[in-house]
């Protein structure tokens, strides 16, 4: 992982190879991907441009890039090999940038960029930093002053007011997947469509799973076959399930053979589970360890990014294979435990003896007891033969044991800090009509 302080010109790691865990070379860097973003906030970088080796561009999440050098970028996961397409609300550092005619704040000299630095401001998650520019105007053949500055110095860089479905995008950035989901809920059916369309998929992949199902069809429809098939992709694999089971057979099917077969194979697993049993409510992307990981190992696992609050409270030891259905489940280890143990410490050794699992079978009923009486956010789930096939998180139980409106009734409250405000999009329509 880069050093938080590091910028990293983005000249430097075009054409660099990019590497798996493993070693091997997977694909080659082309470009980079920024998010705008409003509140005199810097770019986010959404990820990169990747070259496969059969010349298809892909893009590459930066939530799977582990290190950026001179040298080499090093990834972890999958490359998805569906080609890149350029979103109306994403720009390109070298494609859209580089060349581009801008004015320092406060100056009126015309100043060419050649190059943007990013740089990473915490674990996997990286920003716009500097901005490398020259002097327009050249005498007798000389190139113009260089400058390096902070891109906040370039304001004619990026916009700083966004207006309409941009400027709602940008805000939803930093929302949390419930407050995303009313601002869809509320918007009318043709701004809704507009920002369903310039949306990334996993934010609207995280907002889909707060709708009510109603809307979540909805949704769905309006994605055409490829768009719908990422953002099930993105969604977790139960609530994906829960989905893809509402869908017409036939838009189901083609559906999951759009999506890569990893993917598809947890969800068509999850859909061969009763409703409203552990088997329904799991996913079978629990955090695990081998019998003889550490402590270290065990936390180093739950400290990625991915890995939700609920996912991360309980890590289990499992025989090999690790990935679901595992080999023999061994038992369950708390998070608190862990970090009250020195590094070196065998996590095996920590297991709650006391903590059962629950089969694939268990009704709703038992198993919302069983968190109950356990007092616990995530819990273990085996099939006949003892293998852990996933894990219930205590969302997915209160999911299910609220009423079936809850979500609706959610998403009409009214914001108390709102409650002399109009329809935003109405009063828009009227303004501009």
């Amino acid at each position: 992982m880069s050093s938080p302080s590091h910028s990293v010109f983005i000249s430097r790691i075009k054409g660099l190879p990019v590497l798996d865990a493993g070693g091997d070379e997977v694909a080659r860097v082309r470009d980079v991907v920024l998010a705008m973003r409003t509140a005199g906030r810097a770019p986010r970088v959404k990820g990169l441009v990747v070259q496969l080796f059969a010349r298809q561009r892909v893009f590459l999440p930066m939530a799977r890039v582990r290190h950026v050098d001179g040298a080499q970028v090093t990834i972890s996961g999958v490359v998805n090999t569906r080609k890149f397409i350029q979103r109306d609300t994403e720009t390109l550092v070298l494609a859209d940038l580089v060349d581009r005619t801008v004015q320092r704040a406060g100056e009126s000299t015309p100043l060419m960029v050649f190059d943007v630095a990013m740089k990473e401001v915490r674990a996997w998650e990286w920003e716009l930093s500097e901005v490398a520019v020259r002097e327009r105007g050249t005498r007798f053949g000389r190139r113009g002053h260089v400058m390096i500055l902070d891109w906040a110095e370039v304001p004619t860089l990026t916009p700083t007011q966004h207006q309409g479905t941009e400027q709602l995008i940008a805000q939803m950035e930093d929302m949390h997947a419930a407050d995303v989901a009313k601002e869809l809920h509320d918007l009318t059916p043709a701004r809704r469509a507009e920002v369903i369309a310039a949306l990334d998929d996993a934010m609207l992949a995280d907002a889909l799973g707060e709708l009510p199902d109603e809307d979540q069809l909805d949704v769905m429809a309006q994605l055409d076959l490829e768009r719908a098939a990422d953002v099930l992709e993105e969604m977790d694999p139960d609530d994906a399930a829960d989905l893809i089971n509402e869908l017409p057979t036939e838009r189901a099917e083609e559906l999951l053979g759009r999506m890569e077969p990893e993917e598809a194979e947890d969800v068509r697993r999850l859909m061969t589970y009763e409703d409203l049993t552990a088997g329904g409510l799991m996913t079978p992307e629990p955090v695990i360890v081998a019998h003889d990981a550490t402590v270290a190992e065990a936390l180093a696992l739950v400290r990625q990014e991915e890995i939700t609050p609920a996912l991360a409270a309980m890590i289990f030891v499992c025989r090999t294979p690790l990935e679901t259905p595992t080999g023999r489940f061994l038992g369950g280890v708390h998070i608190q435990r862990l970090l009250r143990e020195p590094p070196s410490t065998l996590v095996s050794t920590l297991i709650d003896s006391e903590l059962e699992p629950l089969r694939e079978e268990a009704t709703l009923h038992q198993v919302a007891r069983f968190f109950a009486v356990y007092n616990l956010v995530t819990a273990p789930v085996v099939d006949k033969e003892r293998r852990l096939t996933g894990a219930i998180t205590v969302d997915d139980v209160l999911d299910n044991v609220l009423p079936d409106d809850w979500r609706d009734e959610q998403l009409d409250e009214t914001d108390p800090d709102d409650s002399d405000s109009a329809d935003h999009d109405t009063v828009d329509e009227v303004s501009h009509g």
